[in-house]
């Protein structure tokens, strides 16, 4: 077993930790203030206090803990400890604060300090006053906070020296933290009576530490691992712990199989129960048995399995209540932690626990009434299951697997189904006993796995199906159906696995598919789909005139029109909503894509309220998707966000935030991006990556979060974003948008790093421009992002030369069918000017500025802005650039674009402008560089020599020598190298 121990990074709780920090400081100015902490063992209580101890600005910090030591613990414990500190730092209060009476009075807690006096009536109020008098003594330089920990564990005598001490510090500046384990306060706990008198005192506040988030836990495993955890471990992780910092310790020490709980946490978990009578011992093991549906069982089912009298089950669960292991729900009982539960279940012996679900099961049938219907099935498969009773586990999964399907719940149903793989060989007569064939049971999970997100599952479990079906000799109608439905759900699970090759899967499905059968239809408009996404721009043939028979031509002879308009016309003779809602949807975007948006958008609306009545969640999820990105591309944002927030609470209350959420996630981003709400935009993209989406949402979605950070100057972040997608090799991703831009972000990553070279490779890599002109809507973005690089290379570069005769190319044939394609198109041509005279420079930004204002794109159209006050800067026009750039950078700063920001303030000071309206001085230069130096800085960081530099500026290369030595040591850095860095880090490079 490795030990990692505990994270290095403090992980979370900075609200928490804010409000301790700001406590201590109030306390020089308000007086005295008590926080009193409570959490569950192992949800981080010490860290936070060890973290806050490390972090005030109070000069003295005095922490003390109490003991366990039966009933009640050691007197006084955590004072002593405080007052030995006291004691050691400044020793000389104890005599100039507490006189000589005072310090024998203090004697009593520290031997070290002589014999204590004779015991008096008064001496425990002489006792309390002097230790006041010492720590106010002690706060009077600056201030004072005195941590106690485990009050839980306090005695009495140190419960009252507490309250004596809140009561009466008043205006002593003394922070007084105390914090207790929650779970710990049985209903007889003095100090559950005590917390509500000490929370009424003036002064008092209560903070309540809860468990860690997803994305924190995630950062601890990564802290103390050394690498961060994948989607799936993450997700068990953090269900397994449930974000308490502990847990999640001792799951990274001790790894053991799923179901099982970690030695280090099992003792901890299992402490108030091992203190329990048998009787109640024995009633909680009924319950861990029972509660499994979220760790809550039913009074009256668990009254039917315990076989005790009703007075002596309400006596045992009473005391498993008091003990803080269970507590009261509706109607029943749930365990204080699901883990809590694991613990006790994995205690019992494996002839009890058998026994234990039988009675279970068995009581179940009985009375089926005991759990709510929609469980029913699921439950007694579980048990069924644990009792060794393999013939009627596999008819309960089975009964339970339809129910789920019925109910879209589409895991579970998942769960149910591999339940009935992993019996069928087991059971004798498996298959009547579930009416059908172990193909169909197979082809079923593989549909319901894709349907859960599980692409990968999804692939292995067609794989199995349609080598079940290479052994029938002579296959009839139903089996060329069940294999056309394999190949079909294998194909558009590869798909999402981002492997080329899945289409090809779904046009074999068309070559064997029955074309009478009903899913006929469907396949047609999956593969409509499909061929939309890779171009649905190619020459078309008619299916009567060209019969499908080759699977690696089909797809080169098809259009995606009339792809969808066949499964519409196949729907009209075998009816099927989800055919016509997929076909409909495919045919909208299709639309929208040639501006015909009113027909369009009345085309989405047809396709949802198809999809909803057919109850597929997946298609209204695509259906909403796809309306909020024709929305988006329009301009019609607040619209596009509203539609992209329907989807996604549509697809949380179906249960499909996995498969479907990322998707609708994806274009809330990219609508919060446009409209320069870079920080939703960001959150969006983190919530949308928190819900482990498939390989090529996750890389898309990755890939935005990228242009995001990039935007807001997070190179850091960026970089982790080009780290994944290499990792996922997005840059040859089957479907055009995500490769589109990808490779949009990659160049504007490389330009950020002033890797000129790196971004003019990128375009190498696109080699087909027919391919580029079908979605104008990701090509645009793409091809002015290479308008920039080559901008950036300069006119004498060959590579960058032959770049731009290929942008004019792509300029004039990329349709122009939104608003915004109007504004990529004019910077695009601002971008590729060679040799342009400032004049026409200047209308080519203005033609640029003019075509974004209208768009509703923020960032773009003060890019386009500021574009205009550097070329009427170079023109002579002082006015029109300060004007432009003052309407540049209102936006800039306003979003968060810190790049962009900082070279609106780097042109202001080389014009000596203000760039607020109320004329105020020109902003600072970074670290103190003349506005010569930074235009110097700037070109260094592209990577030219001293002479390079001179002429550029125009200037000499010895000045520029003295620029580059006086630049190097007001940025303390040691070679031209570390310039090139701290400018990047500046944002001088961005835009160039």
């Amino acid at each position: 077993m490795s030990s990692f121990g505990t994270s290095p990074v403090f992980v979370g709780r900075t609200a928490e930790l804010r409000t301790l920090l700001d406590h201590a400081r109030r306390v020089r100015t308000d007086g005295s203030t008590t926080v009193l902490l409570g959490g569950e063992a192992g949800v981080g209580k010490s860290r936070l206090l060890a973290e806050f101890a490390g972090r005030t600005a109070t000069p003295l910090v005095l922490r003390g803990g109490c003991l366990e030591l039966g009933v009640e613990g050691l007197p006084f414990a955590p004072f002593v400890a405080v007052l030995r500190q006291l004691l050691r730092a400044r020793g000389a209060l104890f005599g100039s604060a507490a006189g000589g009476a005072g310090e024998q009075e203090l004697a009593r807690l520290l031997p070290e300090l002589g014999p204590p006096p004779p015991d008096r009536v008064e001496a425990r109020g002489r006792l309390f006053g002097e230790i006041l008098t010492l720590l106010v003594a002690a706060a009077a330089d600056g201030g004072l906070s005195v941590v106690i920990e485990d009050l839980h564990w306090a005695d009495s005598a140190t419960r009252d020296l507490l309250v004596f001490l809140i009561r009466n510090l008043e205006s002593a500046p003394v922070q007084i933290v105390a914090g207790y384990r929650s779970d710990d306060l049985h209903r007889e706990h003095p100090l559950r009576r005590l917390l509500p008198e000490l929370r009424r005192l003036p002064g008092v506040s209560h903070l309540d530490l809860g468990p860690l988030s997803r994305s924190e836990v995630a950062e601890q495993a990564a802290a103390i691992s050394g690498r961060t955890p994948s989607p799936s471990e993450l997700a068990t992780l953090y269900e397994r712990t449930g974000g308490f910092p502990l847990f999640v310790e001792s799951f990274l020490e001790d790894p053991e199989p799923q179901g099982s709980v970690p030695a280090g946490s099992r003792d901890l978990l299992l402490r108030a129960a091992r203190r329990l009578d048998e009787r109640a011992r024995a009633v909680l093991d009924v319950a861990a048995v029972g509660a499994v549906s979220g760790d809550q069982i039913d009074h009256r089912l668990l009254a039917a399995v315990a076989g005790l009298d009703e007075g002596a089950l309400d006596s045992a669960l009473g005391a498993a209540v008091d003990a803080n292991i269970l507590r009261v729900a509706e109607g029943g009982y749930a365990f204080r932690h699901s883990l809590l539960r694991e613990a006790v279940h994995q205690e019992l012996l494996p002839g009890r626990h058998a026994r234990l679900h039988l009675r279970f099961a068995e009581a179940l049938d009985a009375a089926p009434e005991l759990v709510p219907f929609d469980r029913l099935a699921a439950e007694q498969a579980h048990h069924f299951h644990a009792a060794h009773e393999l013939p009627r586990a596999l008819g309960a999964a089975w009964r339970a697997a339809m129910r789920a399907r019925e109910s879209l719940a589409f895991s579970e149903e998942l769960h149910m189904l591999e339940r009935v793989l992993e019996l069928w060989d087991r059971v004798d007569d498996a298959a009547d006993q579930v009416g059908t064939t172990l193909a169909d049971v197979v082809c079923q999970a593989a549909a319901t796995a894709y349907e859960s997100g599980e692409a990968l599952r999804a692939r292995k479990l067609c794989d199995e199906g349609l080598a079940l079906l290479e052994r029938v000799p002579d296959p009839d109608r139903e089996t060329l159906v069940t294999r056309a439905l394999l190949l079909r759900r294998r194909g558009r699970a590869r798909i999402q696995l981002a492997d080329h090759d899945g289409i090809d899967d779904l046009v074999a499905a068309l070559d064997v598919h029955p074309p009478q059968d009903s899913e006929y239809g469907f396949l047609l408009a999956v593969l409509a789909r499909e061929l939309m996404m890779r171009g649905g721009r190619l020459p078309a043939t008619r299916l009567a005139e060209k019969p499908l028979s080759s699977a690696n031509t089909h797809c080169r002879f098809l259009s995606a029109t009339e792809l969808a308009e066949e499964a519409l016309a196949h729907a009209d003779t075998h009816p099927g909503n989800c055919t016509r809602a997929d076909a409909l949807v495919t045919l909208a975007t299709l639309r929208g894509q040639a501006g015909d948006v009113e027909e369009a958008l009345a085309m989405f609306d047809r396709a949802v309220k198809m999809s909803r009545t057919a109850r597929s969640p997946e298609l209204e999820a695509r259906a909403l998707g796809n309306l909020s990105s024709l929305l988006r591309e329009h301009g019609r944002y607040a619209e596009a966000v509203a539609t992209a927030r329907e989807g996604i609470e549509r697809a949380r209350g179906n249960s499909v935030l996995r498969p479907q959420g990322a998707f609708l996630a994806l274009n809330l981003a990219e609508a919060y991006y446009e409209t320069g709400e870079l920080a939703r935009a960001r959150e969006t993209v983190s919530t949308g990556l928190d819900w482990w989406p498939m390989p090529l949402f996750r890389s898309f979605l990755v890939s935005v979060g990228g242009r995001i950070a990039l935007a807001r100057g997070d190179l850091a972040g960026a970089a982790t974003a080009v780290d994944l997608l290499s990792s996922s090799d997005i840059g040859s991703a089957p479907r055009l948008q995500p490769m589109l831009s990808s490779s949009a972000f990659m160049v504007d990553f490389a330009l950020a790093h002033g890797r000129v070279d790196e971004a003019l490779a990128v375009s190498e890599k696109l080699d087909d421009d027919s391919r580029l002109t079908l979605w104008p809507s990701y090509s645009w973005p793409l091809v002015e992002a290479l308008g920039r690089a080559a901008r950036a290379a300069g006119p004498g570069h060959p590579a960058a030369a032959r770049l731009r005769e290929r942008l004019r190319g792509l300029s004039d044939h990329l349709a122009v069918d939104t608003p915004a394609h109007l504004g990529y198109r004019a910077a695009v041509s601002a971008l590729v000017l060679e040799d342009a005279e400032p004049d026409a420079e200047l209308k080519a930004w203005r033609a640029a500025a003019e075509a974004w204002a209208p768009t509703g794109f923020v960032l773009a159209h003060a890019e386009a802005l500021l574009r205009v006050a550097e070329a009427a800067a170079a023109h002579g026009d002082r006015a029109e650039a300060v004007e432009s750039l003052r309407a540049a950078a209102e936006p800039a700063r306003r979003c968060g674009a810190e790049p962009l920001a900082l070279r609106a303030a780097d042109l202001a000071r080389r014009l000596n402008a203000s760039l607020g309206a109320d004329g105020g001085a020109a902003p600072t230069a970074p670290e103190g560089l003349t506005p010569r130096e930074l235009q110097v800085l700037r070109v260094l960081a592209r990577g030219r020599t001293n002479a390079e530099i001179a002429a550029e500026l125009f200037i000499s290369a010895k000045t520029a020598s003295v620029h580059v030595s006086r630049i190097l040591g007001k940025l303390g850095v040691s070679n031209r190298g570390a310039a090139a860095a701290r400018a990047r880090d500046l944002g001088l490079t961005a835009g160039t």
